[in-house]
């Protein structure tokens, strides 16, 4: 039996779908918990020229370990809310736990 997924979670393991929303400009890049059924993301670098999109994928990646090659943005590139794929073989929890990894040291 499947765990229940976080609203902001679809997918299966190498397709994931995360809903993000996004906070740039902040003092530092960190996720931030839940929002409005979205994980949010606060990003240090400013939302001009694809630089808080590259922040969120670069974050992403970070937080679970992954190439930036697995993390791409589909939707979203000039709102607050996107849509990022994850294309990497990890569970459901793995994922989930995004939610409550908090700031970064």
């Amino acid at each position: 039996m499947q765990p229940s997924l976080p609203r902001w979670l679809s997918g299966a393991p190498g397709a994931w779908r995360i809903r993000v929303v996004a906070q740039p400009g902040a003092a530092r890049s960190e996720v931030a918990g839940e929002h409005d059924g979205c994980l949010k993301l606060r990003v240090a670098a400013a939302p001009t020229d694809g630089r808080a999109n590259a922040a969120i994928i670069r974050l992403l990646a970070e937080r679970l370990a992954v190439p930036l090659r697995s993390v791409r943005l589909l939707a979203g590139h000039a709102t607050r809310r996107k849509l990022v794929e994850v294309a990497a073989p990890l569970e459901a929890e793995a994922l989930a736990a995004l939610a409550y990894q908090g700031a970064r040291p």
